[in-house]
């Protein structure tokens, strides 16, 4: 359980016959393909075409017909974005008071919240008296109360930056399912299912449901998250034992697959290390987000140590807050931190350090940008970091420079802070625009000062309001009237094609 202030009021895609994934358009048996009706279907300019590497011990090498068969497995990369698990609903519910402390009561507390469901209403929690428990009841099946979570905020945001999203995991048959499959559906993102077999999956078992997270919300604005994966050893779907080929195939399509740490809470770190290891031999690059779970993974046990480790070597872009940084490397420096990943790191190009309303800093072997926070109105903190990494893949994507795409990164999560709640309330186009055409920075000289001091790079890129270069010519500050101008003309041309699709 985790608490925090919570400022609350109260209240892609495409199809093609070619594209090798079944043609059912209901997601019951495994997939859904929805056809945009904001982006369209992507074209092939847009495209990546990878050909796989012949391998020396390759029979195809050996018999002479190498050539032919890599020209025959060249394929082209249509989708921008796949995300790995963590698909939930999130369920805002005021209560009088948070959960208590004990482990096995919070979990009783939580046990009978997810008995109260739409489809199954009836247990009476101990911590609630029936008045109080009249309204959590009408709280839960009121759909307003519902939004999409985890990794749907991450796609969500990215799709609305005009790339072209799939996601990846299990949803269950139940209401909270069908609404998760709508809320995708009209943005415009398809959704796999990991297991190998739908109808094999119909069990009444919590095992096989559509994983809850509750966001509970006290008369203080502090609110604690939990889910069933808080109290369960296993994964919640340790069930699902490998990719399924339609998932495989998802993979091969993409051209960046992105992981968090909470996909632990859902698949074993065998599965997990599948996905990274087809997508490293596929050419697909890897996103790898550790988040609050990377502490515990690190002290966890072998298989998810080894996991951990893995993915923080072999990931093309790591992200992470500079608290997330410490415990992974016993470095407070951010920077350090940063580097020490970087170092550490074998596919590593890109280490990217969140520091909230400090901004943000993009590490590589031979720079550092840092880019300052956007001065914003903040109401709801939820999303801001799964924004943020929707913004680094489109700036990835289009081959922006570090300095632009730190920039569009913080305002794409300031611009979700803006709003209340995560899902379908994060960052629009729109407000993007809106917020990069007031382009107020909180710039803090004193403290890029200190943190940037001493470090040995060959260039450090500094966002400002001015344009001065450094006595030395290893400071260089990127002017920022110049990367909004470029940044607007790009997202212009996104909002362009939107109303013309």
């Amino acid at each position: 359980m985790h608490f925090q202030s919570l400022k609350l009021p109260i209240s892609f895609s495409f199809s093609s016959p070619r594209s090798g994934f079944s043609q059912n358009p209901r997601i019951i048996n495994r997939l859904l393909l929805p056809v945009s009706a904001k982006y369209g279907a992507p074209s092939i300019s847009n495209c990546y075409i990878f050909a796989p590497k012949n391998r020396p011990s390759s029979p195809s090498l050996v018999d002479g017909r190498g050539e032919e068969d890599r020209l025959k497995s060249t394929f082209v990369k249509e989708v921008d974005v796949v995300t790995l698990g963590n698909l939930c609903v999130d369920i805002v519910l005021n209560v009088p008071k948070l959960p208590p402390a004990s482990f096995e009561e919070r979990r009783t507390y939580m046990e009978q919240l997810a008995a109260s469901s739409p489809d199954k209403i009836g247990m009476v929690s101990k911590w609630c008296n029936m008045g109080i428990l009249g309204l959590i009841i009408a709280s839960i099946s009121s759909k307003r109360f519902w939004e999409a979570g985890g990794n749907c905020n991450m796609a969500i945001a990215a799709a609305r930056l005009g790339l072209h999203c799939l996601t990846l995991g299990h949803v269950g048959n139940e209401t909270y399912g069908r609404f998760l499959l709508d809320v995708l559906h009209d943005e415009g993102i398809g959704i796999i299912r990991m297991d190998k077999d739908a109808d094999s999956v119909a069990s009444p078992s919590a095992s096989y449901e559509t994983l809850l997270c509750w966001v509970l919300v006290d008369p203080f604005s502090k609110h604690g998250f939990c889910s069933r994966a808080d109290f369960i050893k296993e994964p919640a779907f340790s069930w699902m034992r490998k990719l399924s080929g339609e998932a495989r195939m998802a993979i091969k399509k993409s051209k960046i697959l992105f992981c968090n740490g909470y996909g632990f809470d859902e698949f074993s770190p065998s599965l997990i290390v599948s996905a990274l290891d087809h997508a490293m031999e596929l050419g697909t690059s890897v996103f790898f987000d550790p988040g609050p779970r990377g502490k515990s993974l690190s002290v966890g046990t072998h298989e998810q140590q080894m996991a951990l480790d893995r993915l923080l070597r072999m990931s093309d872009v790591l992200l992470l807050t500079s608290d997330e940084a410490e415990p992974l490397t016993g470095i407070a420096d951010p920077v350090l931190a940063g580097k020490e990943l970087l170092k550490k790191g074998v596919r590593t190009k890109w280490v990217i350090i969140k520091m909230g309303p400090k901004g943000s800093i993009l590490i590589t072997m031979s720079s550092i940008s840092y880019a300052p926070a956007f001065k914003v109105n903040v109401i709801d903190t939820v999303g801001c970091g799964d924004s943020f990494v929707a913004a680094i893949a489109f700036g990835f994507l289009h081959d922006m420079p570090t300095v632009n795409t730190l920039a569009l990164a913080n305002a794409v999560g300031a611009a979700t802070a803006m709003g209340c709640g995560a899902g379908r309330n994060v960052a629009t186009l729109e407000s993007v625009i809106k917020l990069m055409k007031v382009s107020d920075l909180n710039e803090k000289e004193h403290f890029w000062n200190e943190l940037l001091e001493n470090v040995d790079t060959p260039e450090i890129l500094l966002l400002s309001r001015t344009r001065i270069n450094g006595s030395n010519n290893q400071l260089k500050h990127v002017s920022l009237q110049d990367v909004v101008s470029e940044l607007l003309y790009k997202l212009q041309t996104v909002q362009e094609r939107v109303v013309t699709s």
